[in-house]
């Protein structure tokens, strides 16, 4: 089967080609925008469907980055991704930015755990924490530098994203660094994607400071002033 990977979760208009039976990229296409992914978009899946030497009725499934990430990006990718999947009568998966970097983070660095964090503004971070066995064992949430940097200094994982150096200041601990990009390599939402299969409906993941809920054992408890 082959499926196509959208993402728009960043400054990145990022698509590629994806054979899920041989676990190896086709093709892809990358733009740098920052701004501007609904007006290119399907050029760049285009290129990617190119490179990959197929089209859409060769496609099996479609991925997409589903967040945390830029508001109007997400809204472009899940969008087109779900369009294109009723289009095509195909799969739509939905993949998390945290998951991504976690995953490419564990490629560097097998065996570990990991903690995905992405600096986003207004004091907040927007974070997951998986175990040595990939397995999620908090988030995606909002915490804050001083909860994170709490996670990293009890666990020693490896940090990703875009907090990872912030975290890593924070713990005053030598910690390995993984990716520190908003958004992981697109092969590895493809990747992710063909292992997860078909579940729900993707939809943007949007985490506010309001929804944070604290599991116990990963958050430091709140000092009295």
């Amino acid at each position: 089967m082959k499926l196509l990977a959208i993402d728009c979760a960043a400054n990145l208009c990022a698509a590629c080609v994806y054979d899920a039976v041989a676990g190896k990229e086709l093709g892809r296409s990358v733009r740098d925008l920052g701004k501007g992914h609904a007006e290119h978009l399907m050029a760049v899946i285009d290129e990617a469907l190119k490179a990959g030497g197929t089209d859409y009725a060769g496609l099996g499934a479609v991925a997409v980055s589903v967040g945390p990430g830029s508001f109007t990006g997400l809204r472009v990718g899940v969008s087109a991704a779900r369009g294109l999947a009723l289009a095509l009568k195909i799969s739509a998966i939905g993949v998390t930015t945290l998951d991504a970097l976690a995953a490419e983070a564990r490629a560097a660095f097998p065996g570990r755990p990991v903690l995905a964090a992405l600096d986003a503004g207004r004091e907040e971070i927007h974070a997951a924490f998986y175990d040595a066995e990939a397995i999620l064992r908090y988030g995606p949430a909002v915490t804050t530098l001083a909860q994170a940097a709490g996670m990293a200094a009890d666990n020693l994982p490896v940090l990703a994203g875009t907090a990872a150096m912030q975290i890593a200041t924070a713990t005053g601990r030598h910690l390995d660094i993984g990716p520190t990009s908003a958004t992981a390599d697109i092969a590895i939402y493809a990747r992710l994607a063909s292992a997860k299969g078909e579940g729900e409906k993707p939809k943007p993941l949007y985490l506010r400071g309001a929804d944070a809920k604290p599991q116990a054992g990963f958050i430091l408890s709140r000092q009295e002033k």
